[in-house]
């Protein structure tokens, strides 16, 4: 009877969870030229499993997340081409189960709970490691072998940052910037401002060069701010090379950077930043991609996104692009966050992980597995490198100076000038957002007084967060 009700439940469960998205759109299928479809298909017999010996081929996946990032809704929008190789030449589909980012982990959560779950869903490093300790995911060491070629760049970056006890918990595909400056070209010219990313590749991009240009731009009385968005503290704080809270790889433990001199630095620009309203006050009107109703980039009154690199990177269309940040084929431009003029010369970014998380009590893991070797592959190999960068020129008209930019950035994650900031560490992250919530430090008055406030507790939250890891690795 328990087991007869806890179905019942999870097939009401699953019913409600279809439209709490918001209505459902009817995918359509497009496809590649005739010409690509060919080269990828040439590029994958080598470089993937035959489908007949291929675990988890012909099988239909269930992917739960708040959007949808296989399928295709409008003709003007790129085509997944690692989803593309799943079912192509494994006969592969993936069903979207949709949820909201509000609700994703309580959802997720009654579903593992009532033994209905999904079969994956995206990986964040949000999930790590209090999602693990919460035993909503599994480990993926049974379905991939980092060791393997195709999986051994990322084995450093897996062991590192996303590892518990020597197992491994993501099907990493691949590792991404999150942080980049966005602006729009044709701002910059009508008010006499260098290029950033000329800048950049003449190693003149500093905060100071930043802050002078927000100076000069800014207006509140206008309408005109410098910075509209939430990643702007994260970003600056990431281009010290350090974080407030970092994973120690010798110990396995989570520890506080809070007195290092490269975060007082940071500290002292954003509250500047703050005491010049260079933010757009965005509790008060705040859309996604820095618009408002008052305007945004496009129009002239935002100077800089310092954006998630995946704002940009999961734009599917060229209108929507262009209606946030402008004409990508003659003003959309990107580089790197500016560097500390009193570092040590390096650029920083944090890093971001782009891969999939095995549900617990998945019905379908070696299929998952398998679409998650189908991305790999897009990422890794030439044919399909050029496929994606195509797309990006044709379908979303980015230009050739954005794609070098792009692949700058993303040299720079993949180098050792890079960090994570993990988001999500129960007790721990409530600490951190006192101490990077500089837009208003009025109470305290001072970065010396709002760490004092706050670096006792920042050090007692550790010490309970490091004490569930050193117990999940006992269990």
């Amino acid at each position: 009877m328990k087991k007869l009700l806890a179905l019942f439940l999870a097939f009401v469960f699953v019913i409600a969870l279809v439209g709490c998205g918001g209505s459902k759109r009817e995918p359509i299928q497009l496809t590649l030229s005739t010409e690509d479809a060919a080269a990828i298909m040439a590029a994958a017999g080598i470089n993937l499993p035959d489908i007949s010996e291929a675990a988890g081929a012909n099988q239909t996946i269930t992917y739960f997340y708040y959007y949808d990032d296989f399928h295709n809704y409008s003709e003007d929008e790129i085509v997944q081409t690692g989803y593309w190789t799943f079912q192509n030449k494994y006969n592969g589909n993936v069903e979207w189960i949709e949820t909201t980012w509000e609700t994703l982990r309580t959802d997720l959560a009654q579903l593992v709970l009532t033994n209905n779950s999904p079969d994956f869903t995206k990986a964040w490093e949000s999930e790590f490691p209090t999602s693990f300790i919460n035993q909503l995911y599994a480990p993926v060491d049974d379905y991939i072998d980092y060791d393997d070629p195709l999986w051994g760049d990322m084995k450093h970056f897996s062991e590192t940052y996303f590892s518990i006890g020597g197992h491994h918990y993501m099907f990493l595909t691949d590792i991404q910037n999150n942080s980049l400056v966005l602006y729009n070209r044709r701002v910059f010219t009508e008010y006499g401002f260098d290029d950033p990313a000329e800048l950049y590749y003449n190693d003149q991009w500093t905060w100071d060069v930043m802050y002078e240009m927000c100076a000069d731009f800014c207006d509140p009385d206008d309408g005109r701010y410098a910075f509209n968005g939430w990643h702007t503290d994260d970003s600056f704080l990431s281009s010290t090379g350090i974080y407030l809270v970092e994973l120690d790889t010798e110990t396995g433990k989570f520890i506080s950077k809070i007195d290092d001199p490269r975060i007082e630095r940071a500290v002292s620009v954003l509250a500047d930043f703050s005491k010049n309203d260079f933010y757009y006050p965005i509790w008060h009107d705040w859309t996604p991609y820095y618009g408002n109703e008052h305007g945004g980039m496009k129009e002239g009154m935002v100077l800089f996104g310092l954006a998630p690199a995946y704002s940009l990177d999961e734009i599917v269309s060229y209108e929507d692009g262009a209606a946030i940040y402008g004409d990508f084929e003659t003003e959309v431009m990107i580089c790197p966050v500016p560097r500390d003029p009193n570092g040590d010369g390096e650029y920083y970014v944090d890093a971001i992980p782009k891969g999939y998380l095995l549900v617990k009590g998945a019905e379908h893991p070696e299929a998952v597995a398998l679409l998650a070797a189908c991305e790999r592959f897009k990422i890794m190999d030439p044919t399909v490198i050029r496929v994606d960068e195509r797309q990006k020129i044709e379908k979303l008209h980015w230009t050739d100076e954005m794609l070098d930019m792009w692949n700058n950035l993303y040299d720079i994650a993949h180098s050792h000038n890079t960090l994570v900031q993990y988001s999500n560490l129960g007790n721990v992250s409530g600490y951190v957002g006192n101490l990077v919530g500089f837009d208003n430090l009025e109470s305290p008055s001072t970065w010396a007084e709002l760490k004092e406030a706050n670096k006792d507790a920042l050090q007692a939250a550790l010490d309970e967060l490091n004490a569930q890891l050193a117990s999940e690795l006992e269990s």
